[in-house]
């Protein structure tokens, strides 16, 4: 986390996450009255994405802190609770949806953890079970510099049976999770990629290798696993250089601490593809084959992902065939030609994740 500027949000300059932030690093944070003031700065530079990369603003969250997935109209969604603790990323993916989300795209922190853990107790208290992420708006473990955000969330789940907390970042800050007492309540989970694609469309991210090795780490300390194969992009040796992957990570990775694999082809609103020719200028990620899909998404031709998607499920099944492997933001006809069955079969999408976080966690409805 290379910080160059740290704005306070003056209603929050005395909470003790700010101090603990400015402390970790090395930074004197600048108080504001208007967050107009830090937007203009990161709207006034010459790449806005980068430089909102580089500034952070610590305010606090005014809205909810536990909402649901946005997912996407059309296609079959999981269920998903996202716990909203800060907005965008100081790794620099192409595909990334946050440069074109916000705007402008801010590095923001919310410091008032005492409402968003009054929220989560609450959610406790319901029945049935919860699936709770903190990696949708921003990466679950970029925080780990600067605040002890998992020291508290961690040990906050592992007193409870009705949620599952998911940690899901494509860093290797896992440090602060070795001691804690997670009783297995807090899925460690991991975007992983081929080393091409990490290389030349994930800045700043660790290596395939390096994040094995953390998730390796993590199951020792016996945490269970997650992985999302998010987004999957196609091109020239794509197959043999995922099917290795695929390998890897089940030389090192016990199947039966594994919760579920997520896979899903890139996909991206038409404003997405002129940040990634700017940005990423030697990027060729937007020049696939693509048609509109059923959200106004670009996506790849259905064939083209039918084809991949029945070649990587049998390269997991192979390995590990009692894994639940499921479809981000597939269709039903996605579902029946690769797996035989559509989530409805089971419940529905939700229960069958419900379902593997009951067995691997030990949840209660």
């Amino acid at each position: 986390m290379k910080i160059s500027d740290l704005f306070i949000d003056e209603l929050v300059q005395d909470s003790s996450v700010v101090a603990d932030f400015e402390s970790r690093l090395g930074i004197s944070g600048r108080i504001v009255s208007d967050p107009g003031q830090v937007f203009q700065i990161v709207s006034n530079a010459v790449d806005p994405i980068q430089k909102g990369k580089e500034v952070l603003y610590l305010t606090r969250n005014k809205g909810a802190f536990i909402r649901d997935c946005p997912g996407t109209r059309s296609y079959i969604c999981c269920g998903y609770k996202i716990l909203h603790i800060g907005t965008f990323c100081t790794m620099d993916c192409s595909y990334c949806i946050l440069q074109a989300y916000f705007h402008p795209p801010v590095l923001q922190f919310f410091v008032n953890q005492e409402d968003m853990v009054r929220e989560l107790n609450q959610a406790f208290l319901k029945p049935g079970i919860s699936r709770i992420g903190t990696g949708e708006f921003t990466d679950s473990m970029i925080w780990e510099y600067g605040t002890a955000l998992s020291s508290l969330l961690v040990p906050l789940f592992g007193t409870q049976t009705r949620a599952v907390l998911e940690l899901k970042t494509k860093t290797t800050n896992i440090q602060q999770l070795k001691h804690l007492p997670h009783n297995r309540k807090t899925i460690c989970a991991w975007s992983l990629n081929t080393e091409r694609v990490i290389q030349e469309q994930e800045r700043r991210t660790a290596s395939l290798n390096a994040r094995l090795q953390a998730a390796e780490t993590c199951q020792s300390w016996g945490y269970p696993l997650a992985f999302h194969f998010d987004p999957i992009v196609l091109y020239d040796g794509c197959e043999a250089e995922y099917h290795q992957v695929i390998e890897k990570l089940f030389a090192r990775i016990s199947a039966d601490n594994i919760v579920w694999i997520s896979i899903g082809t890139f996909r991206f609103i038409p404003e997405l593809k002129t940040i990634v020719e700017n940005r990423f200028s030697d990027s060729t990620l937007a020049y696939g084959e693509f048609i509109t899909g059923m959200d106004g998404k670009m996506r790849y031709f259905k064939p083209l992902r039918l084809d991949f998607y029945q070649k990587m499920v049998s390269w997991i099944r192979k390995l590990a065939p009692k894994v639940l492997v499921y479809f981000c933001m597939e269709s039903e006809e996605i579902w029946e030609k690769t797996m035989g069955f559509t989530p409805e079969k089971y419940g529905g999408l939700s229960r069958m994740l419900d379902n593997s976080a009951e067995a691997h966690c030990g949840l209660i409805r």
